[in-house]
């Protein structure tokens, strides 16, 4: 039977747009009207970005090369390594690259990975107190690529001096890191500065520093670069602050915001991490990100990547193409952007008809968007089916009716918009329905598509009764890697619970028994209902069961979801 589930208000989720030009206070590109209002030209530069779009994120692959060892200050969240494979942070690399090897690299990496779209240059030093190797790198790319988008990360320091360059390199994404205005806070993140050929410490180092990169920052934009400021969340160092920053950097032209975690892991040899400075919650980094969100166009999507990763965003291929790997290719670049071109023409044309069936099915609903579902029932696996360890959306459709769980108590109601929907399930006396999140599995493409034991990580949505909105992701340990070792990683099942804390459901194409029961027990809802459904069509669907089942209303959530 066809039930009422809802997607987006779509008023609610027109972006608005600020002095800066920038895009929709909770994220950048989420959804097909996020750049609507934005300049053909500034949409041009994002649509395919997956560093300043969100939508960008789920379909185009970037990669960074690592050919700026040196670094002009010293952070205390920071410690680079250079021939590191295991941790996956910035300013780690597995190999320090020639601009040379660097150009050969990115040639092989377009050729193998036709959705690659953006090179950036992030380290593990700073580009920018690299500069004849960075700029050589960048001089040579944009003559034997000339289609690929480039982009730099800098701490800000060098950077007045050296923007006109980086103007006549076709280098029109920039990301500046700000963690601060105040240099009192400032002194308590960097210990000193490398400027005009002394070492600067304290206060006045910060002093300097600041003002680089507000300097820097308002010259790129007034030549029309894009800028995204990230910035690092210190709990009791600067997480108040950072309001201020998000304040002062749209006003001086930044394009978006980026409020990153502080990871402070102690193997990693931080001055933070042996110090016992610990990051933030996930519920502090969201409250921070939505109080910034109101001045600022926010990046929720970060992965915090390393200085040389390869491929989509939450994914690093990098060890396919080391140095000694990429001299055995034999590489035709003509035929692989050709091959590029197609393939970035293919994904244009889905994301053109998924925007196009969103708007007229609004022109149709009054501004809603209509999805069906046979049923509201929850189905679980069973040790008896052919295959015991997995759940999909085909295995729950020929389930027997014995294997069902009754989602709601309320009975089937009609296909009609999520407004009238969600009115009609009134909550009890006394209570009000609220927003949840919920977790989602997908390897790309903008829809499920990924095994709960092949995650590596899980993309964190916010739905309330209006909006469906991205909020960050959380990464874990896959907690299956094979048919022999399915199911066996007790610990890195517990580390996955642990982080899709506080999330009403996980939605995933497919799910084995046995974390199916423990999510349940830890009050998480699991679904493999939605499999290769877009994601925020499939987050608001589950988002309204649960309204109409009253579980909102409640204080578990979840009882009437996997009782």
């Amino acid at each position: 039977m066809v039930q009422a589930v809802t997607t987006l208000n779509t008023e609610r989720r027109k972006a608005e747009s600020g002095p800066a030009g920038g895009c929709a206070s909770s994220g950048c590109g989420s959804s097909s009207d996020k750049l609507a209002h934005l300049p053909e030209a500034i949409r041009a530069k994002v649509n395919d970005h997956p560093c300043f779009s969100e939508d960008a994120h789920h379909h185009y692959a970037r990669m960074h090369v690592a050919v700026a060892p040196a670094c002009n200050i010293q952070c205390h969240y920071c410690n680079r390594k250079y021939d590191c494979s295991n941790e996956s942070r910035p300013g780690v690399v597995s190999e320090l690259l020639t601009p040379e090897q660097a150009v050969q690299k990115t040639l092989a990496v377009a050729a193998a990975i036709p959705q690659m779209s953006v090179l950036g240059i992030a380290g593990p030093g700073d580009p920018l107190a690299n500069p004849e190797r960075t700029l050589a790198t960048f001089r040579a790319l944009s003559e034997k690529a000339p289609d690929i988008k480039l982009c730099v990360s800098t701490n800000g320091l060098a950077l007045p001096e050296l923007v006109d360059e980086i103007c006549q390199h076709n280098i029109d994404h920039v990301t500046i890191t700000i963690n601060c205005i105040d240099p009192e806070i400032g002194a308590k993140i960097y210990p000193w500065i490398f400027w005009n050929n002394h070492r600067i410490k304290g206060v006045k180092a910060a002093r300097i520093l600041i003002e680089q990169q507000q300097k820097g920052l308002a010259m790129l934009a007034e030549r029309g670069v894009l800028v995204k400021v990230n910035s690092v969340l210190i709990p009791g160092v600067n997480d108040e602050h950072l309001k201020e920053v998000s304040r002062v950097v749209k006003a001086k032209g930044a394009f978006l915001h980026n409020v990153m975690p502080l990871i402070a892991e102690a193997e990693h040899g931080t001055f933070y991490g042996l110090m016992g400075q610990r990051g933030p919650t996930h519920d502090e980094l969201q409250a921070l990100q939505d109080a910034c969100s109101g001045d600022m166009a926010m990046m929720r999507h970060c992965r915090q990547c390393r200085a040389d990763a390869v491929g989509m965003l939450g994914e690093d291929r990098g060890a396919e193409f080391s140095i000694e790997k990429i001299e055995q290719m034999d590489i035709d670049y003509a035929a692989a952007m050709a091959r590029r071109a197609a393939v970035h023409a293919e994904i244009e044309a889905k994301r053109q008809a998924q925007r196009e069936a969103s708007r007229q099915a609004t022109q149709t609903s009054g501004g809603e968007v209509f999805v069906a579902l046979d049923s509201l029932t929850r189905r679980r696996p069973t040790a008896s089916s052919t295959e015991p360890d997995l759940v999909s959306a085909a295995a729950s459709a020929s389930a027997s009716a014995s294997e069902t769980r009754p989602l709601a108590t309320q009975p089937a109601i009609p296909l009609i918009t999520a407004r009238t929907a969600l009115s009609s399930a009134k909550a009890p006396a006394g209570t009000t329905s609220r927003s949840v999140r919920i977790a989602v599995a997908s390897s790309g493409s903008g829809v499920i598509n990924q095994h709960f034991g092949h995650a590596r990580e899980f993309l964190v949505y916010e739905a309330d009764a209006q909006d469906v909105r991205f909020i960050g992701t959380r990464r874990v340990q896959a907690y299956c890697t094979g048919d022999e070792t399915c199911g066996e990683a007790e610990s890195a099942l517990t580390g996955t619970l642990r982080a899709l804390e506080g999330c009403a459901a996980v939605l995933c194409s497919k799910i084995g028994i046995e974390p199916w029961d423990a999510l349940e027990a830890a009050g998480i809802a699991p679904n493999g209902e939605h499999a290769m459904e877009p994601i925020e069509t499939a987050v608001a669907a589950v988002y309204a069961e649960l309204r109409v089942s009253g579980a909102l209303d409640q204080t578990e959530p979840m009882s009437a979801l996997s009782a």
